[in-house]
């Protein structure tokens, strides 16, 4: 029984190990979408073209990975 217990363990443990090595890079990657967004959201004061400027950066970022 204590050995059911462990192999639940040790599964639950490496699946929220990938589901955060996954999250951090993908914050790392939106970092770069994130910048220009900001940048156009000071230059502009809109949040709209601050929002197409991050899909895009954010899409080139995913195109550019694969």
């Amino acid at each position: 029984m204590s050995f059911l217990i462990d192999l639940i363990g040790l599964i639950v443990l490496i699946i929220i190990g990938i589901i955060i090595v996954f999250l951090v890079k993908v914050f790392f990657m939106l970092i770069p979408a994130a910048l220009v967004a900001i940048v156009v959201w000071f230059l502009t004061g809109s949040g709209w073209w601050a929002g197409i400027a991050f899909l895009v950066v954010a899409a080139l970022s995913v195109i550019k990975k694969f």
